[in-house]
């Protein structure tokens, strides 16, 4: 199989869209998160995306054939919220190694039926690491700032357990997104090198964090800058943004960090900022037009989208992508 070290210096990588976008197009009822295996389970399941890879796999391996049929040399594993921690609110921590096992089971097969149908194209599945619902370096309670919901050991316990599973079905690379707080990153980290050393393996990390608003920090208070400084002692592939904010409102936050570092640039922002309902909705032109901006400026190696993208999105930004070339990469990746 062709390495992703050398895809990477030939051309600007594809990265897929929002997996939780295309679900929500199924209409899935409770009954259908629920599937036979959990028809008697006690608590509410409607809204745990994850738990599809086990409960409805041909739509979770159908949206990664669209994004692949798309463009994307690279999907993502429904695997955003699969770890015990996150699984915690549906009492589902038992199930943390067979979601993630499953899920990269199935972004696996996709990626090999794409790769065999187009071998001069190689397509990859990066295991998604999501930040969980708690953060290390913050209190939940206002009244008591030293309190915190959940301990650096932890989490690197949780990740580790997320990152073997996703490893051991078929992941080729991993990557920790939307971090809002480098201290969970960190943590997830810390598990990847600690599974690369037991397993004596080599695995290449993506880690992608999120602005969460106009100061251009993270909601640790990092600026970009800094969070890009305070993970640079691990081995990466790529650093990058995504989520939060728009293409052109994420452009000066690349810029940033592409002037700093040596390893690749990714970037997967939003559609755009939510409407008043929630919803998206920048068109796939609008949000191309935008990243050309990124192109122009030789800011990215890898690019995709996040809420509110969909194939569509990502067939634009592809297709734009292939008239650029990627970003001069001058570390020993």
């Amino acid at each position: 199989m062709s390495d992703i070290y050398q895809e990477i210096q030939k051309r600007i990588l594809i990265l897929d869209g929002a997996m939780g976008t295309m679900l929500q197009q199924y209409n899935f009822s409770e009954e259908d998160f629920r599937g036979q295996r959990f028809k008697d389970y006690p608590s509410s399941l409607k809204g745990n995306n994850d738990l599809l890879s086990l409960t409805q796999p041909a739509a979770v391996k159908e949206v990664h054939r669209k994004y692949f049929a798309a463009g994307a040399d690279i999907v993502e594993t429904n695997t955003f919220s699969s770890t015990t921690i996150a699984m915690a609110d549906y009492g589902m921590e038992n199930l943390v190694y067979e979601i993630n096992y499953e899920s990269a089971k199935l972004a696996k097969e996709a990626a090999a039926e794409f790769t065999e149908k187009e071998p001069h194209k190689p397509r990859f599945v990066v295991g998604s690491i999501g930040p969980t619902n708690r953060t290390a370096s913050m209190s939940p309670d206002v009244n008591d700032p030293g309190y915190r919901a959940v301990t650096f050991d932890e989490l690197r316990v949780a990740y580790k357990q997320q990152v073997e599973a996703l490893l051991d079905g078929g992941a080729d690379l991993l990557m920790v997104e939307t971090v809002f707080d480098t201290l969970n990153a960190k943590a997830a980290l810390f598990a990847i090198e600690e599974v690369k050393s037991e397993r004596n393996i080599k695995v290449p990390v993506m880690i992608s964090g999120t602005i969460t608003d106009a100061s251009g920090r993270t909601l640790s208070g990092q600026t970009a800058e800094a969070f890009l400084i305070s993970v640079s002692h691990i081995p990466l592939l790529s650093v990058g943004f995504n989520c939060a904010l728009g293409a052109n409102l994420l452009q000066p936050h690349l810029e940033t960090i592409a002037s700093k570092t040596d390893v690749a640039i990714s970037a997967h922002p939003n559609a755009g900022l939510p409407n008043a309902f929630g919803e998206y909705d920048e068109t796939p032109y609008e949000m191309a037009l935008q990243i050309e901006e990124y192109l122009k400026k030789n800011l990215i190696n890898i690019i995709g989208g996040c809420c509110g993208t969909t194939p569509a999105h990502i067939s634009a930004i592809a297709e734009l992508a292939e008239q650029y070339e990627p970003r001069k990469l001058f570390a020993n990746i």
